[in-house]
């Protein structure tokens, strides 16, 4: 299986606890993704991020097809990280990390995903014609939402 790489970062005009607080409550997911991408929390127990938290989500993500996901958030770093894999889901394997720095105007936040496709072959030409893309622009849009938020005050 071919492993791919998605990374953002972003400078936001809030504390570290700041963004921590909203970033790794799941409820703000919503807040932060594509209206179109019909992202809906199935599952979660309310409680503050922990390892070992499930939770569970309905996407939309191509050609109205909807999936359902279950993430696993496998570590935290209260206000430094944390890391959530996806257990089942439209993916063979899924790891995204979540970095929050503090820097003298606020926080550099830093995504890192790492994905794999099924299908072999031609999970490698869906990610080239489709995937790729379409998660590149589901970070510009959450890009474009925190500035919204966070950044034109």
């Amino acid at each position: 299986m071919k492993i791919y790489k998605q990374e953002t970062v972003q400078h936001v005009n809030a504390t570290v606890e700041e963004c921590w607080a909203f970033f790794s409550n799941p409820k703000n997911l919503q807040k932060i993704t594509p209206e179109g991408m019909g992202f809906q929390i199935t599952d979660f127990d309310q409680k503050s991020m922990y390892p070992g938290q499930i939770i569970q989500y309905k996407v939309t993500p191509l050609l109205g097809i909807t999936l359902s996901w279950m993430t696993l958030i496998t570590q935290v770093k209260e206000n430094s990280y944390f890391i959530d894999e996806q257990k089942f889901g439209p993916y063979s394997f899924w790891h995204h990390k979540h970095f929050f720095e503090a820097t003298p105007t606020g926080t550099k936040m830093t995504d890192v995903v790492h994905y794999g496709l099924p299908l072999g072959f031609l999970g490698r030409i869906m990610n080239t014609l489709v995937v790729k893309n379409k998660l590149k622009s589901i970070f510009e849009y959450r890009v474009t939402k925190v500035d919204e938020m966070f950044n034109s005050k």
